[in-house]
Protein backbone atom coordinates (compact mmCIF):
# COMPACT_ATOMS: atom_id res chain seq x y z
CA UNK A 1 0.00 0.00 0.00
CA UNK A 2 1.39 3.54 -0.74
CA UNK A 3 1.92 5.89 1.73
CA UNK A 4 -1.49 7.08 2.57
CA UNK A 5 -3.57 5.51 0.22
CA UNK A 6 -6.56 4.29 1.02
CA UNK A 7 -6.45 5.96 4.75
CA UNK A 8 -8.87 9.28 5.54
CA UNK A 9 -6.30 11.91 5.84
CA UNK A 10 -6.88 14.46 7.31
CA UNK A 11 -9.80 12.45 9.44
CA UNK A 12 -7.76 12.51 12.65
CA UNK A 13 -6.95 15.43 13.69
CA UNK A 14 -10.14 15.28 15.43
CA UNK A 15 -8.10 13.60 18.13
CA UNK A 16 -7.22 16.37 19.54
CA UNK A 17 -6.59 15.36 23.10
CA UNK A 18 -6.27 10.99 23.45
CA UNK A 19 -9.87 11.08 24.74
CA UNK A 20 -11.87 13.80 22.73
CA UNK A 21 -13.48 16.98 24.33
CA UNK A 22 -16.93 16.81 24.16
CA UNK A 23 -16.50 20.82 24.13
CA UNK A 24 -13.65 21.41 21.97
CA UNK A 25 -15.18 19.48 19.21
CA UNK A 26 -18.24 21.65 19.86
CA UNK A 27 -16.85 24.40 19.33
CA UNK A 28 -14.91 23.25 16.58
CA UNK A 29 -18.12 22.28 14.66
CA UNK A 30 -19.65 25.62 15.20
CA UNK A 31 -16.67 27.37 13.86
CA UNK A 32 -16.87 25.20 10.85
CA UNK A 33 -12.96 23.89 11.39
CA UNK A 34 -13.23 20.35 10.83
CA UNK A 35 -10.53 19.40 8.80
CA UNK A 36 -11.43 15.41 9.41
CA UNK A 37 -14.47 15.54 7.36
CA UNK A 38 -13.34 15.19 4.11
CA UNK A 39 -17.31 14.50 2.39
CA UNK A 40 -15.26 11.20 1.08
CA UNK A 41 -16.01 7.67 1.92
CA UNK A 42 -13.03 5.23 1.79
CA UNK A 43 -12.28 3.21 -0.81
CA UNK A 44 -11.95 0.09 1.65
CA UNK A 45 -15.68 1.09 2.52
CA UNK A 46 -16.55 1.40 -1.10
CA UNK A 47 -15.05 -1.94 -1.58
CA UNK A 48 -17.03 -3.40 0.97
CA UNK A 49 -20.51 -2.10 -0.28
CA UNK A 50 -19.56 -3.26 -3.63
CA UNK A 51 -19.39 -7.24 -2.67
CA UNK A 52 -21.69 -6.84 0.34
CA UNK A 53 -25.97 -7.41 -0.09
CA UNK A 54 -27.25 -4.43 1.69
CA UNK A 55 -28.90 -5.01 5.05
CA UNK A 56 -28.66 -2.84 8.18
CA UNK A 57 -25.28 -1.05 9.04
CA UNK A 58 -24.60 1.32 11.93
CA UNK A 59 -21.92 3.69 11.81
CA UNK A 60 -20.29 4.86 14.99
CA UNK A 61 -19.18 8.47 15.14
CA UNK A 62 -20.25 9.10 12.12
CA UNK A 63 -20.02 12.98 12.08
CA UNK A 64 -22.00 14.92 9.48
CA UNK A 65 -23.28 11.88 7.98
CA UNK A 66 -21.15 11.31 4.59
CA UNK A 67 -20.55 7.56 5.04
CA UNK A 68 -24.03 6.67 6.35
CA UNK A 69 -25.44 8.51 3.27
CA UNK A 70 -23.20 6.47 1.12
CA UNK A 71 -24.54 3.16 2.51
CA UNK A 72 -28.09 4.66 2.26
CA UNK A 73 -27.24 5.02 -1.56
CA UNK A 74 -26.60 1.94 -1.83
CA UNK A 75 -29.68 0.39 0.02
CA UNK A 76 -28.33 0.15 3.30
CA UNK A 77 -30.68 0.94 6.21
CA UNK A 78 -28.97 3.03 7.93
CA UNK A 79 -28.41 4.11 12.14
CA UNK A 80 -25.63 6.75 12.61
CA UNK A 81 -24.63 8.08 16.07
CA UNK A 82 -22.23 10.61 17.30
CA UNK A 83 -21.53 12.50 20.31
CA UNK A 84 -21.61 16.03 19.14
CA UNK A 85 -25.02 17.23 18.37
CA UNK A 86 -24.60 19.71 15.77
CA UNK A 87 -22.62 16.90 13.79
CA UNK A 88 -25.59 15.20 14.01
CA UNK A 89 -27.76 18.33 12.90
CA UNK A 90 -25.81 18.61 10.00
CA UNK A 91 -26.08 14.64 9.25
CA UNK A 92 -29.79 14.99 8.99
CA UNK A 93 -29.63 17.75 6.52
CA UNK A 94 -27.20 15.68 4.67
CA UNK A 95 -29.55 12.78 4.79
CA UNK A 96 -32.20 15.25 3.77
CA UNK A 97 -30.99 16.72 1.07
CA UNK A 98 -30.06 13.49 -0.46
CA UNK A 99 -33.52 12.04 -0.06
CA UNK A 100 -32.64 9.24 2.48
CA UNK A 101 -34.53 8.16 5.29
CA UNK A 102 -31.45 7.83 8.05
CA UNK A 103 -31.32 7.50 11.30
CA UNK A 104 -29.15 9.70 13.45
CA UNK A 105 -28.42 9.50 17.46
CA UNK A 106 -26.88 11.87 19.84
CA UNK A 107 -25.06 9.13 21.53
CA UNK A 108 -21.39 8.21 22.67
CA UNK A 109 -20.03 5.41 21.36
CA UNK A 110 -18.95 3.88 24.76
CA UNK A 111 -23.18 3.90 25.69
CA UNK A 112 -25.51 2.13 22.94
CA UNK A 113 -28.04 0.78 25.54
CA UNK A 114 -30.49 2.97 23.33
CA UNK A 115 -29.66 0.80 20.18
CA UNK A 116 -31.20 -2.73 20.24
CA UNK A 117 -29.77 -4.16 16.87
CA UNK A 118 -28.89 -6.66 15.53
CA UNK A 119 -26.82 -4.95 12.65
CA UNK A 120 -25.35 -6.56 9.45
CA UNK A 121 -22.56 -4.28 9.54
CA UNK A 122 -20.81 -1.66 11.74
CA UNK A 123 -18.22 0.90 10.99
CA UNK A 124 -15.95 2.68 13.16
CA UNK A 125 -13.11 5.33 11.17
CA UNK A 126 -11.68 6.19 14.49
CA UNK A 127 -13.63 6.14 17.37
CA UNK A 128 -12.03 2.81 18.80
CA UNK A 129 -8.44 3.74 19.30
CA UNK A 130 -9.29 7.07 20.95
CA UNK A 131 -11.03 5.66 23.72
CA UNK A 132 -9.53 4.65 27.36
CA UNK A 133 -9.02 1.41 28.18
CA UNK A 134 -11.91 0.83 30.14
CA UNK A 135 -14.61 2.55 27.29
CA UNK A 136 -12.97 0.59 24.49
CA UNK A 137 -14.21 -2.48 27.06
CA UNK A 138 -17.44 -1.43 27.28
CA UNK A 139 -17.13 -0.43 23.18
CA UNK A 140 -16.49 -4.33 22.51
CA UNK A 141 -19.11 -5.49 25.15
CA UNK A 142 -21.66 -3.23 22.70
CA UNK A 143 -20.43 -4.35 19.42
CA UNK A 144 -20.81 -8.09 20.39
CA UNK A 145 -24.42 -7.30 21.33
CA UNK A 146 -25.35 -5.20 18.69
CA UNK A 147 -23.72 -7.22 15.43
CA UNK A 148 -25.78 -10.65 14.18
CA UNK A 149 -24.08 -13.64 13.71
CA UNK A 150 -21.68 -13.25 10.24
CA UNK A 151 -22.09 -9.51 10.37
CA UNK A 152 -19.18 -7.54 9.71
CA UNK A 153 -17.74 -4.86 11.40
CA UNK A 154 -14.76 -2.72 9.94
CA UNK A 155 -12.57 -0.24 11.68
CA UNK A 156 -10.41 2.60 11.03
CA UNK A 157 -7.64 3.04 14.04
CA UNK A 158 -4.05 4.53 14.53
CA UNK A 159 -1.17 2.15 15.42
CA UNK A 160 0.62 3.43 18.38
CA UNK A 161 2.01 6.95 18.16
CA UNK A 162 3.75 9.29 19.52
CA UNK A 163 1.11 12.17 20.62
CA UNK A 164 1.44 15.16 22.11
CA UNK A 165 3.92 13.73 24.50
CA UNK A 166 1.78 10.82 25.09
CA UNK A 167 1.05 7.56 23.16
CA UNK A 168 -1.82 7.90 21.21
CA UNK A 169 -3.26 4.64 18.98
CA UNK A 170 -3.99 1.26 19.40
CA UNK A 171 -2.26 -2.30 18.62
CA UNK A 172 -3.32 -4.64 16.34
CA UNK A 173 -2.95 -7.32 19.15
CA UNK A 174 -4.90 -5.12 21.28
CA UNK A 175 -7.86 -4.78 19.38
CA UNK A 176 -7.36 -8.46 18.71
CA UNK A 177 -7.88 -9.33 22.46
CA UNK A 178 -10.82 -6.91 22.65
CA UNK A 179 -12.64 -8.96 20.00
CA UNK A 180 -11.26 -12.46 19.93
CA UNK A 181 -14.10 -14.22 22.02
CA UNK A 182 -17.05 -13.01 19.99
CA UNK A 183 -15.06 -11.85 16.23
CA UNK A 184 -12.36 -13.52 14.04
CA UNK A 185 -10.51 -11.47 11.89
CA UNK A 186 -10.86 -11.76 8.39
CA UNK A 187 -8.14 -9.23 7.07
CA UNK A 188 -5.73 -6.07 8.00
CA UNK A 189 -4.58 -3.69 5.90
CA UNK A 190 -1.59 -1.56 7.34
CA UNK A 191 -0.84 1.99 6.28
CA UNK A 192 0.24 5.54 7.08
CA UNK A 193 -1.71 8.89 7.55
CA UNK A 194 0.67 11.88 7.47
CA UNK A 195 3.85 9.43 7.91
CA UNK A 196 2.05 7.78 11.20
CA UNK A 197 1.00 4.13 10.95
CA UNK A 198 -2.34 3.13 10.58
CA UNK A 199 -4.42 -0.01 9.81
CA UNK A 200 -8.15 -0.95 8.44
CA UNK A 201 -9.78 -4.09 10.05
CA UNK A 202 -11.86 -6.47 8.76
CA UNK A 203 -13.84 -8.77 11.58
CA UNK A 204 -16.61 -11.16 11.29
CA UNK A 205 -19.34 -11.97 14.28
CA UNK A 206 -18.87 -16.02 14.58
Amino acid sequence: MQKGEGFPGLWHERIGTILPNRWKFQWRYWRRQIPWDTHVTPPEVMGFIARTPPGKALDLGCGTGTNAVTLARHGWRVTGVDFIPRAILAARAKAARSGFAIEFLVASVTDLSSLSGPFDYVLDIGCLHALKAEDRTRYAVNLSRLLRPQGWYMLYAWLPRPWKGEVAGISAEEIESLLRAELSNVRTATGEENGNPSAWYWYQRR
